[in-house]
């Protein structure tokens, strides 16, 4: 399903576990946008969770980086409400999740300009289409995000 992330020369991955310092493990890269996947390692089992991006198109067309890149993403981004470096270990202690492995493209920059959001809402729609609802981690696909 994700074999066009195949493309992207600049991509990487990190592990982070419950006692990690989110900041210190994390190697994404500033000024730029992408896509990450995010998987749960949970009893001996790897599970997609969640499909995220960084960088949006803006109304001109034009690609709108965040100002600190894919890297501020997951250390300054929010998600269940707060700092993901306060809520993911919280999240992952309630699902027994041993460690989280996160996948990252970027798919805007240099040498590629695919805008983030229009591959999130194509692997979401695959994922659904094959087991019938989005990963756990991500909120439902709405309208106006079908393609």
């Amino acid at each position: 399903m994700f074999d066009q992330l195949d493309k992207y020369k600049k991509h990487g991955h990190f592990i982070f576990k419950p006692a990690d310092n989110l900041a210190a493990v994390c190697t994404a890269p500033s000024k730029c946008s992408g896509i990450y996947l995010i998987y749960a390692l949970q009893k001996g089992k790897v599970t997609l969770i969640y499909i995220g991006i960084s960088g949006r198109k803006g109304l001109n067309g034009e690609i709108l980086h965040r100002k600190d890149g894919l890297r501020g993403r997951f250390l300054t981004g929010k998600q269940f409400g707060a700092l993901r470096k306060h809520t993911w270990p919280a999240k992952m202690k309630l699902e027994n999740i041993e460690a989280l492995d996160i996948h990252w493209y970027v798919t805007y920059g240099n040498t590629n300009a695919d805008f983030p959001g229009e591959l999130e809402m194509k692997f979401l729609h695959q994922y659904k289409d094959i087991y019938g609802e989005p990963p756990r981690w991500n909120k439902k696909i709405t309208k106006k995000q079908t393609p």
